[in-house]
Formats: C-alpha cells, sequence, structure tokens
C-alpha cells in the first residue's frame, strides 16, 4: 500500500497532471462539506484534469452498472476514488477492427485457446499485477475487485482468457457489458501477442452477437495498432445511448468459434 501511494502521488505530480491538482481540491473539499451521493451529470465533466465528474461515494453493483449506463467509470490510484468521463472516449466500431497478418499466422499456428468467464478471478489478479518493465502503479485494488467480482457473479462483468499449450493463463482481460455496449477495463499479458489473440476472439464474438462497439476508455498504442479509435465525447454518448436501449447478454458467456477460425475474419467484408 505504501508503494502504491508513494507511485500514486508522484504520478499526481508529473508535469502533464500537476495542472489539474486545484480543482481536484475544489472538488473534493466541496464534496467534504455537502457529500453528494448522487452519480455526477456526465456533461459536468471537468476539462482539467481532463474527464473528472465527481467523487464515489458509493461503489456498490448497482451504482456502478448505473454509472457504466451514463458513461461514467471509478479509477484512482489512492483516494479519494473518483468518477472519470474523458473528453474524447477510445471506441472500436468492429468494422474497423485490424488484424495484422503476423497476427493471422500466428492464431493458425493454434498454440492458443480461448475461452470466456471461466477464471475470472486469475485474470482480474494478474490486471492487478506486477508488468515487466515498468513500476507497480494500479487502480486494480481490493475495493475495485470486489465491486467487479459481483458483477461477475450477476452476469454483468466477463473475462476473456488465453492458455498456451501447457494450459498456462498468458493474457487475458475483463470488462462489464450493458445492453449492447461493451466497456473493456484492463488486460495483461506474459507472452507477446497473447492478448491481441484474445482481443481478437472477443470482437469477433462481440461483433457476432450485435453489440455496438467495444470502448476502451483512453486511447493507448495497443488500441490503436487494433483499431480503436477517439470519438468526441458527446458523440459516444449518443451511441451509447442506443446501445444500452438494446436487450442484455449477461450471464456466462461461452466461446462460439475457435482461435484458428476468427484468423479467418475480414471485418468490413
Amino acid at each position: 500500500m505504501a508503494e502504491r501511494w508513494a507511485l500514486a502521488l508522484a504520478w499526481a505530480l508529473s508535469p502533464t497532471r500537476i495542472t489539474g491538482l486545484p480543482n481536484l481540491a475544489r472538488l473534493y473539499f466541496n464534496e467534504l462539506l455537502a457529500p453528494d451521493y448522487a452519480l455526477p451529470d456526465p456533461e459536468r465533466a471537468l476539462a482539467n484534469p481532463p474527464g473528472l465528474a465527481g467523487i464515489v461515494h458509493d461503489l456498490t453493483l448497482p451504482t456502478l452498472l448505473a454509472a457504466y449506463r451514463r458513461g461514467l467509470y471509478p479509477l484512482a490510484h489512492v483516494a479519494p476514488l473518483k468518477w472519470w468521463l474523458p473528453p474524447r472516449r477510445s471506441l472500436l466500431l468492429f468494422d474497423a477492427f485490424h488484424m495484422s497478418n503476423n497476427l493471422r499466422r500466428l492464431m493458425r499456428q493454434q498454440r492458443y485457446t480461448v475461452t470466456f468467464d471461466q477464471d475470472f478471478e486469475s485474470v482480474i489478479l494478474n490486471c492487478a499485477g506486477r508488468r515487466a518493465g515498468r513500476w507497480h502503479l494500479t487502480w486494480i485494488t481490493p475495493r475495485m475487485m470486489r465491486v467487479y467480482a459481483e458483477a461477475y457473479d450477476a452476469g454483468h462483468a466477463h473475462s476473456f482468457e488465453v492458455w498456451n499449450a501447457d494450459g498456462e493463463l498468458v493474457a487475458g482481460g475483463y470488462g462489464v457489458a450493458i445492453g449492447k455496449a461493451f466497456t473493456f477495463d484492463s488486460q495483461f499479458t506474459h507472452e507477446d501477442n497473447a492478448t491481441k489473440v484474445g482481443m481478437a476472439v472477443l470482437n469477433w464474438h462481440l461483433a457476432r452477437w450485435g453489440f455496438h462497439f467495444n470502448d476502451g476508455k483512453l486511447i493507448g498504442p495497443l488500441w490503436r495498432s487494433v483499431g480503436f479509435r477517439e470519438m468526441p465525447q458527446r458523440k459516444f454518448l449518443k451511441r451509447l445511448s442506443d446501445a444500452i436501449r438494446e436487450p442484455a447478454r449477461n450471464g456466462r458467456w461461452q466461446v462460439e468459434a475457435d482461435v484458428a477460425t476468427v484468423s479467418n475474419w475480414q471485418p468490413g467484408a
């Protein structure tokens, strides 16, 4: 815990983030004086820090699901836990999903097997664990693990697991499905490109099941490489509103196509 606090404070004081501290402090002290347990208005999220919408008081499963319906998500490396809605959202529209030729060849070698919802606990523990060559700074605290485990038990949160030929869990990720919107929360990998194999299988199924998009929250190199693109907040909220009106796919998910079959997918064709 001491390590996490020290690294998180160093992160908060970095040149790219320190300018947002006055607004965060103002919001925090206003909440101390008059706590507001209602979910914040998404359209009132701050520009600096980008997307800060409010302080989390109630992290129960009903509140978490209601927040996802508004495009909000909880995140903090140290207290207080906060609600976020970035001004630009990282979204994958499945016709734009990209599989490189190298990834297709890897998938056809059948070195990996992908499952859904078979080992959620191990996936979230690995997502929270140490990453090779990186400082151990994680927002997936025990408090967060508990509420996402409840979401999994209730059939709203889902994991994908990537197993190698020796039956070892080498990659995975998890997210939350609301209606026909899927929000991807975190991923990990212990072998090169194993996460991309799992992501290909996950997105093939999301597209097949009629999901509107895969929401990656914030853009990053991995997301860009497979076709995620940034979208303005207002446009994202409109897409989200349309997606959550459709029937949900709750309960345990099952893989309907193996890795080799998914390697032949031609998104947008």
